[in-house]
This record gives C-alpha cells, structure tokens and sequence, in this order.
C-alpha cells in the first residue's frame, strides 16, 4: 500500500479510529490493533512476503532475550555468538534475495572468461523494504548486546516495533532506544500534535506528487534515451535527478513522520535540508540520516573508527561507503556511487590541514555570503556527480553519459532546444518552478533553524512570542494567522491535485527507495 494511493486515504483513518477508540488503559489492545493494521499494510504487496518479516523479526527476538540472558550468567562469548549468529541468518535472507542474482550474474563473467559453464538466475522477486527493516532488527539486537536497550519478552511488541507500518517500507530505520518504548507510553488524541502531524504529511505528498513526480517526466525521458540527447540535456536531467530523489525519499520520510505524529509516536528525523551543506561530509549528517548513523554506530565504530590511526580510518570511511552503496542495490554503479562519496569524504578529511592555512593565507571570512554559497555550490556539484551512477542501470550507461557531457554538450542550444525536449508544456514548467521555489523556501528555513539549534535552543524565533519557542518550519505555519495558514493549505492540495496528476491522468507511482 502506498502513501501516495486512494488506498491509504481509507485506510489510515480507520486505523486512527480504532486506535483512539480502544480506552488508554487497555494498552496491549491498542499495540495489537497496530499490529495487525501494520501487517495488513505490508501484506498489500505480497501477502508471502510477511513471512519473512516474520522471520528475521522472530530470529532478532530469540536473540535479544538469549543475548541477555547470557549477558547476566557473565557468559560474554555466548552473547557474541549468539549476536553474530542473528547477523549471519539475517544478513543470508538478505543476500539471497537482494543479491544472489548479482553473485550469480559475476560469477557467469568469470566463469565465461575461463569457458567454465553458466549458472542460471533464480526468479525471486525482492520483498518491499527487506533492507530497512533487517537492519532495524539488527540494530535491536546489537543495542541489547551493548546494554543501551533491555531485551523485550513481548513478542507482539517486539514485532509491531520492526513493522511499524509508517516507517516500515523505507525507513527511517528507527531505534530501539527511541521507538520501542513509545509503545508502552498512552497517547491521547491531541489536537495540536494532530494538526501538525496532518501538515507534515500535506508537506510530504508535495514532495513526492508535485514534485518528485513531475520531475520524473523529464529524468526519465532522457535516461531512458540517453543516447538521444546532448551533453547540456543530460546534465540538466541529472542535476533534476538530484532533486527528484531527494523530494521522492524526503517525501516519503515526511508521510511517515506525520503519520506517526497523528497517532502520538515520534520518528526520528531523517532528512535536514540535504542540499544547504556545506561540505560532503556535511551532506551525510543531513541526508538519509538514520542510514548514516545505522552505519556509524554498527560498521564503522566496530571496525575502529577513528581511534587506530589515519590510514584505517580512511580505511573504514572507504568501506563504509562501499557497504552503502550495495546496500541500496545489487549493481555495481549503486558501488561507484558509494565508492565516489568515500573518496569525497577522505579527500575532504585528508586535506583539512592545507585548505586551512589556504583560507588563512588568503583571508576567507567563512561567516561570509559569498563563501557559503561557493562551498554549497561546489558541494552540490560533487555529490550530484555521483547520483549519475546512482541513477543509471549500468556502470558502462554512467561512463557513456559522462562522455556525451563532455564530447557533445552543445550549450548554445539548450536555450532554444532543452527545454522543449524534456516533455514539459509552459504551464507545467512554471508550475513546478513555483514549487520548487517553495522547497528552497523551506529548505532555508529548516537550515536557519537548525544552525540557530547548533548554537543555542533558546535563541529560535523570539519574534514569535517571548513565550512560544519555535523548533521547526511546521511549527512556524501553525504559529501564523488563519488566513495564512489556510492559503498554505489549500494552495499546496490545488497544486497536487491538478498538476500532480491527482486528476484524470493520475498514475500511482512507487516511491524509489521501495526498490531497496
């Protein structure tokens, strides 16, 4: 079931109902309504599918309670069997079905190299957010081994913990420190939390449905006939890419933190205006946060870190985002994506001693307009470089598009010719420029807040009221008069209705890190 469907307008107010109706004391009824609302939603795809949900759900359970006890009888070798033992099977149901074909097909290269016979491909259909929800599993079992979370003996706790239906699909990959707990905590129906957490979602569906989706028209159009096209017309279809991707998963991420705001639970935030950073490394504290700290604390902080020298942490960074880039696919060109952000991060730790003494010799304020956006402009540069090979199906279609750039861009044409050619008509062009003017709108608001966070909480738009704080761009809508905040209501719903395709020509359309 996806959020962007007629289905899931039936089927989440149902689920607040009977959520709100069950009397707060009767806690466990609530869970299990949950439960059973979170399975029915994740067996919409694939009903056979929930078995293995099941599995890797009920494998992480045994082994959270056998890592515990273990851990009390002082038997620490037996924890870590245990614990490695729940990483083996998960990580083997993950492979078989997200990358044996991708073993197999390698293999067949290499045995074709030395006339050895070829292997068949299985036909197995990869299930809808097996990669986020092992890894949230995981992260269970390996905070119970670290002592950060106590081993639940709830079964259906536990479980509506991994299936949360908001979060399920694509993330983000919550903790245990956070999101199993609100499960024994009572939520009431509040009006405010409500109204905002309804917002978020509005928010989201603009993402995904006005703009994500539109400008899938033209990324697809060229992608898919590369060959077609000139160099200008492949970069400008590749810097929208970096903006589809980016309105396609923050969407999703904004429909699953309002859906669980409505029924009082709080995710995690996942996205913080990726695209204001300053720096690569900057971009990866923003983008896809719960991936990069899943990384951190369970990959990189157990290969070393940072504490066994420069070369082995070069090293982990490297294999870090090697391990990233197969973890969003079973393709070699999702690894150069990984693999050119590694390099990024290294190049830009390694040199930090000699752009220092270049900005103290050349006197660059860093508070300064001028620097920022050089340093942003350069940063988007880099990384939507890389969302080339994150886009493409092949690595060989990466290095062909990269010529045609070079070899054929033929700029003085895409004034008269590109446009034209990247299947908008003039009102669509100017409707998705006014929505794209209001993500940078909200995008700078959400970094202005966030760097006034940094420096002090207190400090966040007194403008408002010397009594109300305000902590996000949400916030600051629903702090506004009536007339405004209906404008903004009303506005972003006419935009996703006519020029989202919410009309007759609707097409539903999954979101991208579905595949995942």
């Amino acid at each position: 079931m996806l959020f962007n469907s007629l289905n899931y307008l039936i089927f989440f107010p149902i689920v607040i109902l009977l959520y709100f109706a069950i009397p707060l004391k009767y806690q466990k009824a609530r869970n299990l309504w949950l439960l059973i609302a979170s399975y029915f939603f994740y067996m919409n795809w694939n009903a056979r599918y929930a078995l293995l949900l099941f599995a890797s759900t009920f494998i992480t359970y045994l082994a959270g309670i056998g890592i515990d006890r273990a851990k009390v009888k002082e038997k620490l070798v037996l924890a870590k069997w245990i614990l490695g033992l729940s990483f083996a099977i998960n990580l083997g149901i993950l492979f078989f079905y997200k990358y044996i074909n991708f073993f197999i097909g390698n293999l067949n290269k290499i045995l074709g190299a030395v006339g050895g016979s070829q292997l068949k491909t299985l036909d197995i259909l990869l299930p809808v957010g097996i990669s986020f929800y092992i890894f949230q599993a995981l992260g269970y079992t390996m905070d119970v081994y670290r002592g950060k979370t106590k081993a639940t003996t709830n079964l259906f706790r536990y479980m509506l913990f991994v299936s949360f239906f908001p979060q399920l699909v694509a993330g983000p990959i919550e903790r245990s420190t956070n999101l199993l707990k609100q499960f024994d905590e009572p939520h009431t129906f509040e009006t405010d939390r409500v109204r905002e957490g309804l917002l978020i979602m509005l928010w989201g569906l603009f993402m995904k449905i006005m703009i994500a989706d539109n400008l899938a028209t033209c990324v697809d159009l060229v992608y898919q006939n590369y060959p077609a096209y000139t160099g200008v017309e492949i970069a400008l279809a590749t810097v929208l890419f970096a903006f589809q991707i980016y309105c396609d998963f923050g969407g999703y991420t904004y429909l699953a933190i309002g859906s669980a705001k409505v029924l009082g639970f709080s995710l995690m935030e996942n996205f913080n205006a990726p695209y204001q950073a300053l720096s690569v490394k900057d971009f990866w504290k923003r983008w896809h946060i719960s991936l990069t700290g899943w990384f951190t604390d369970y990959l990189y902080i157990p290969l070393g870190g940072n504490r066994k020298g420069k070369l082995r942490k070069y090293l982990n960074t490297f294999i870090v985002f090697f391990v990233s880039g197969l973890w969003h696919g079973a393709s070699w060109s999702y690894v150069a994506w990984g693999v050119i952000n590694g390099i990024y991060m290294i190049i830009q730790d390694a040199t930090v001693g000699i752009r220092q003494k270049l900005k103290n010799f050349f006197e660059v304020k860093e508070d300064r307009f001028s620097y920022r956006f050089g340093c942003g402009l350069i940063t988007f540069i880099l990384v939507d470089f890389s969302w080339l090979f994150f886009r493409v199906d092949s690595f060989s279609t990466a290095l062909y598009m990269l010529r045609q750039m070079v070899t054929a861009f033929q700029l003085p044409k895409f004034f008269g010719l590109a446009v034209n050619r990247m299947g908008y008509s003039m009102q669509q062009l100017v409707a998705l420029i006014f929505a794209m003017l209001l993500l940078f709108t909200f995008d700078i608001l959400k970094n202005h807040y966030y760097l006034l966070e940094k420096k002090d909480h207190a400090m966040i738009s007194k403008a408002v009221s010397s009594e109300q704080k305000i902590y996000s761009v949400f916030e600051l809508v629903l702090s506004q008069g009536m007339w405004f905040r209906w404008l903004l209501y009303i506005g972003l719903l006419f935009m996703i209705m006519v020029y989202g395709a919410y009309g007759l020509d609707y097409t539903q359309t999954e979101f991208i890190y579905f595949q995942f």
